[in-house]
């Protein structure tokens, strides 16, 4: 039988094991379900076993902090070791009535499989699963298995876990099965990812609220100061007008305007932002967004000028620039702008870094011609990601003479992180077939070149 029969044979048996972990219900973020991230590492666990891997385990920095898995199938003599990377946390589900489906019910539908996790990154994991047992969990190199319980709050431990499991963890090639492919049927490898910083902003401007005619007009209230505030941190384009903020060379991509606009479903009249290419400005710019703001509701509203309110601004950063850095020129540029003399208090958040990932030497070649035979003849193309996967920097810096490949189960339309989050099959078998195909190409290359 063929590798692509035998790939083909484990796609429905996967496919369940894929719904069984979408039911568990492994937000990171919550700690109200940290026994359904914990459970979702004991389901790993089994997975693995029953694949007759000699050396499975749970791990953790602390008691209290989510469990990673680590699946290691030794390598035969005289042949690599690849790293095969995903995440079992998921972020959470939002307003359930907003999905087409129960979030947690993994639920097939035209072609796609909708559910929390399908995608980031449960089918990253269903993908190394398919291609062990494709391989009958005897992979033609060693393979190890790493699943973080992390990912999904910005991997705080994986650096300590690096350490503490430098040698089980140690690789020739890392496959991180957490990116997205270019379009459905059309194959990627991603090669530059943004960093992240975030900071809550708070201004005060009372010590009590007042009745908003008594004293409008007069005295500012701390919503409208710290609105007058943000407003500062584009120019009226839209590009981002923080001093000191770098940003990388762009790819030779064209990502047509027409495509971007049904992808993203920006509404009829709304305008980009920004200057640049569309792929500059998506992947290779600074970018920032207001994404929570404390004040009251619509609802809650009341004729009161409030006298503190808070958000919290998010800030990406380009390919290469070093995100503390770049912290400390956002929180400036907001002490440097705070209007009528209110009271700034600042709280500088997580940070993670970016990468641009060398898409070079003999492991590269092999996954590229693996993934073009997949996609039957379809050339994968190389990628930025505008969003931030903390783990390339530090495997990256824990292993500095591995090869780091990113690899897709997604697709522009999976909306990861959003509502109806979903799982293109078509391309989920392909990515399955491709890896199969690598590992096989890996084994082949002479270990001595």
């Amino acid at each position: 039988m063929s590798l692509h029969d035998q790939v083909q044979a484990q796609i429905p048996s996967v496919l369940a094991d894929l719904k069984e972990l979408i039911a568990i219900e492994s937000v990171s973020a919550d700690a109200a379900r940290t026994p359904e991230v914990e459970r979702s590492a004991n389901h790993i666990v089994q997975l693995l076993t029953d694949l007759g891997c000699p050396d499975v385990r749970m791990v953790h920095t602390a008691e209290d902090e989510a469990p990673a898995v680590i699946g290691r199938f030794p390598a035969p003599e005289g042949k690599p070791t690849v790293c095969l990377y995903a995440h079992h946390d998921v972020q959470p589900e939002g307003d359930p009535a907003a999905w087409r489906t129960p979030p947690f019910v993994a639920t097939e539908l035209e072609g796609r499989l909708f559910g929390r996790g399908a995608a980031d990154d449960k089918g990253g994991l269903a993908v190394h699963l398919a291609a062990l047992r494709a391989f009958e969990g005897k992979p033609p190199v060693g393979v190890t298995v790493f699943v973080e319980g992390e990912e999904e709050v910005g991997s705080p431990t994986l650096p300590k876990l690096l350490e503490e499991h430098h040698k089980e963890l140690a690789a020739d090639v890392f496959v991180i099965a957490d990116s997205v492919n270019w379009a459905v049927g059309h194959p990627a490898f991603t090669t530059s990812l943004r960093g992240i910083a975030e900071c809550i902003v708070e201004l005060r401007t009372l010590d009590h609220g007042l009745h908003s005619g008594a004293y409008g007009g007069v005295v500012p209230d701390a919503l409208t100061a710290l609105c007058r505030l943000l407003a500062t941190l584009h120019d009226d384009q839209g590009n981002v007008a923080v001093a000191g903020l770098t940003t990388a060379a762009a790819p030779q991509l064209e990502y047509p305007a027409e495509r971007l606009r049904s992808e993203s479903g920006i509404l009829d009249g709304v305008k980009w932002i920004g200057s640049g290419s569309i792929v500059e400005r998506l992947w290779c710019k600074p970018a920032i967004s207001v994404i929570a703001l404390d004040a009251p509701t619509v609802a809650q509203a009341s004729n009161t000028l409030l006298p503190a309110v808070r958000a919290k601004v998010s800030l990406r950063v380009a390919p290469g620039d070093d995100p503390s850095r770049a912290l400390a020129a956002l929180i400036k540029h907001l002490q440097d702008h705070v209007p009528w003399g209110a009271q700034l208090t600042m709280v500088g958040g997580d940070t993670g870094d970016g990468s641009v990932v060398d898409f070079t030497g003999r492991y590269a070649d092999a996954a590229y011609d693996a993934f073009r035979q997949a996609w039957g003849g379809i050339a994968p193309v190389f990628i930025g990601q505008g969003g931030t996967i903390p783990m390339v920097s530090d495997f990256g810096k824990a292993y500095p003479d591995a090869t780091i490949l990113i690899t897709a189960v997604g697709d522009p339309d999976s909306r990861a992180h959003s509502t109806n989050e979903s799982l293109h099959l078509g391309d989920f078998s392909a990515a399955c077939l491709a890896e199969t195909l690598m590992l096989d190409a890996f084994a082949q290359l002479d270990p001595k070149s």
